[in-house]
């Protein structure tokens, strides 16, 4: 992403700072940083290069992004059609700034799943160009997603020695373990993957079958290879606070998409983030009876949202009513997850951060007016 040399003006807007939301407020973009943010008396005193008049629009953060699938789908937007990696990343770069996402966590799945197009080969090629790209406009990184098989975490050993990686997490996909139950095994795989019932058994039983000293010993494995390197570690459909502490005894620092209200507290206790999906507070529910991000939310158990498959749930996400502040709402898709993987020069409109400033349409579904990136316009034609 180049970046841009003017001092731009936001004006008469609802800026939302970490603390409070100025109503009229203004934000002065200099370059690829913030430098003032003021309330509307002082709009008039500011000289900039551009100004614009946001029209009451909300101007926040840029969203960051620490859990997203969506381009998975781009590259396999078909069964049995692939497109080239390039064309994957940037039509999903461009979709999520389209939806207010700025800094991407691609999840790429390191798993030997062929019914969901997912092999440790085509992630590899994945991140290979998310690590490599130079055309995107947003900011693109790597979420490796471990599942505990040798294969998987083999590729995931050779893939940080090859590109940057930014965030490793580790899952086991198998029946009776995790989000899935027997029955919601086969009917993930029937109804959303077109896959028979002698696939799915085969699949199912490979991953039954599996041992738990086996699962343990990868586990650790990756846990070792994640903080030799000093990248975040998450773990991924914790169910029973037990299952939380042997994680956050590995050293793990992320508790993502907790099935429980129970393992969701624990990991609060044990002071894990814990991430959750934003389509499960727009819809309301799980896709899977499991935990719902406003009973999370109630009990103080959830600091980050994430768009998991939808990028359009994580820009509605800070405006669904749950009792709280709109700084607080938005926190949840910003500055928490920048702070929980690091990147402390983003996530918040104050002087000297990154700037990351969106300005958003709440009504009547919310909706991009402007996004800037490093302080350039980054939809901007022309």
């Amino acid at each position: 992403m180049t970046t841009t040399t003017e001092r731009i003006l936001l004006k008469n807007g609802r800026v939302v700072t970490p603390d409070r939301v100025i109503e009229g407020g203004w934000v002065v973009v200099s370059g690829s940083r913030i430098e003032a943010v003021g309330a509307a008396s002082g709009a008039s005193d500011v000289s900039a290069t551009m100004t614009v008049d946001v029209e009451g629009g909300v101007v926040m953060p840029g969203l960051v992004d620490l859990h997203g699938d969506d381009i998975e789908r781009q590259y396999h937007p078909r069964a049995e059609a692939r497109v080239d990696t390039a064309t994957a990343l940037v039509t999903t770069d461009r979709l999520n700034l389209c939806n207010g996402v700025t800094t991407k966590f691609h999840a790429i799945a390191f798993e030997d799943d062929p019914t969901e197009n997912r092999s440790p080969e085509g992630a590899t090629e994945l991140c290979q160009e998310i690590s490599s790209a130079e055309y995107t406009l947003g900011d693109q990184r790597v979420h490796a997603r471990c599942e505990l098989t040798t294969e998987s975490v083999s590729a995931v050993e050779r893939l940080i020695d090859d590109v940057a990686v930014d965030l490793v997490s580790v899952m086991h996909h198998a029946p009776g373990d995790g989000q899935f139950d027997e029955a919601g095994f086969e009917r993930h795989y029937t109804a959303n993957r077109n896959c028979s019932t002698e696939e799915i058994e085969t699949f199912a039983m490979k991953r039954r079958t599996a041992s738990q000293t086996v699962l343990r010993s990868q586990l650790e494995r990756v846990a070792e290879l994640a903080h030799s390197r000093g990248i975040p570690l998450a773990s991924h459909d914790d169910e029973t606070p037990p299952r939380v502490d042997a994680m956050a005894d590995l050293g793990v620092e992320l508790s993502e998409y907790p099935i429980t209200l129970a393992a969701a507290r624990r990991a609060t206790e044990r002071g894990l983030t814990t991430v959750m999906g934003a389509p499960n507070l727009v819809r309301g529910h799980s896709l899977w009876g499991n935990l719902g991000v406003r009973t999370a939310i109630d009990h103080g158990a959830v600091d980050v949202l994430c768009s998991d498959y939808h990028p359009p749930s994580l820009l509605a996400a800070p405006f669904v009513e749950t009792g709280e502040s709109l700084v607080d709402r938005v926190r949840r898709v910003t500055a928490a997850p920048a702070t929980a993987v690091g990147l402390t020069d983003r996530g918040r409109l104050e002087p000297g951060a990154r700037a990351d400033v969106i300005v958003v349409d709440p009504h009547p579904i919310p909706t991009i007016e402007r996004v800037f990136v490093e302080g350039a316009d980054a939809l901007r034609t022309g």
